[in-house]
């Protein structure tokens, strides 16, 4: 199977500590970690683990950061063929915060991935028109991403778009459009239609309401309380899996990526949306972004035993 991702990459500089520091306060904290990271390479790193042909778009920069990013997604299996080196600017970073009870708080620099453009659609062009499923954020300018979405889905591919982060003002009709499957949790939901989902009642409301900007399948996540799920032909909640929560940095980018696995293996709906729970959840339990991803043998256990 080919899964696409085009999207961000980042390093990340991830500090540990009780509690996340309020405005103007600092806090001391009890450890760091510097892994690489950016929605786009933690759901190209999600797919190769769990066994897909994984390749990724984007743009690092020319510096030591690049470098180290570069060589973690090589070992790690994901194609890079694709993957631009920018001269004039740094690779993007993310600074991470996360409490005692797996929470976070991320201030991300984009750097060379907010050059992201035309080009890079160009190049990638028969890759992006290559693929099963292509995966997308808004770490990268959206301009890009719709028209990779377009190439994708004129060949036949799926294109699922994770709205985040999303923007204040919302998103235009024209990406609900551009996608096949949006998977917004719960705060990225309440930014887009105006309404947080907090239960199966709420969620289907909020799905109904994606559905009407002109999405076809809406994937609205609540985080360990389950993902309501409503398609042509297909609506229903999604249980969460019960898991000893460490760091919820990359639980998103995992379920996305194992979502993409599921669906391009020919998995139902609801089949596949259980299935990428099931990679959230385990990304939970251990640290990091990227190396916090399961391989399909740690999903299925999990699976099996609830």
């Amino acid at each position: 199977m080919k899964i696409v991702t085009f999207g961000s990459v980042n390093i990340d500089i991830v500090a540990y500590a009780q509690r996340l520091p309020r405005p103007g306060e600092t806090v001391h904290g009890e450890r760091y970690a510097m892994a690489l990271g950016g929605k786009g390479a933690n759901q190209a790193v999600a797919a190769a683990r769990l066994g897909a042909d994984s390749a990724l778009v984007g743009r690092t920069g020319a510096d030591a950061f690049g470098t180290m990013v570069r060589n973690r997604l090589a070992e790690f299996g994901v194609a890079l063929g694709a993957l631009g080196t920018d001269p004039a600017r740094a690779t993007g970073m993310a600074m991470i915060g996360v409490d005692s009870a797996a929470e976070n708080s991320i201030v991300v620099v984009g750097g060379a991935n907010m050059a992201i453009g035309d080009d890079d659609v160009i190049h990638a062009a028969e890759l992006l028109s290559a693929a099963q499923v292509l995966l997308l954020q808004l770490e990268i300018p959206l301009d890009a991403a719709l028209k990779a979405a377009a190439l994708t889905r004129r060949s036949g591919g799926l294109v699922i778009f994770d709205p985040a982060p999303a923007p204040a003002a919302g998103l235009p009709d024209a990406v609900f459009a551009a996608a096949d499957v949006m998977t917004p949790n719960e705060t990225e939901t309440e930014a887009l239609v105006g309404l947080r989902p907090t239960t199966p009642e709420t969620a289907a409301e909020a799905a109904t309401r994606l559905q009407a900007r002109g999405l076809r399948i809406a994937v609205v996540k609540m985080g360990a309380h389950g993902v309501y799920v409503r398609g042509p032909g297909v609506a229903g909640f999604v249980p969460g899996f019960k898991v000893k929560a460490i760091d919820t940095v990359a639980a998103g980018d995992c379920f996305n990526g194992g979502l993409a696995f599921a669906l391009a293996r020919g998995d139902g709906l609801l089949e596949a949306v259980r299935f990428a729970n099931a990679c959230g959840a385990l990304a939970t339990t251990r640290p990091g972004a990227s190396d916090a991803a399961p391989t399909l043998g740690e999903v299925e256990a999990l699976l099996d035993a609830q």
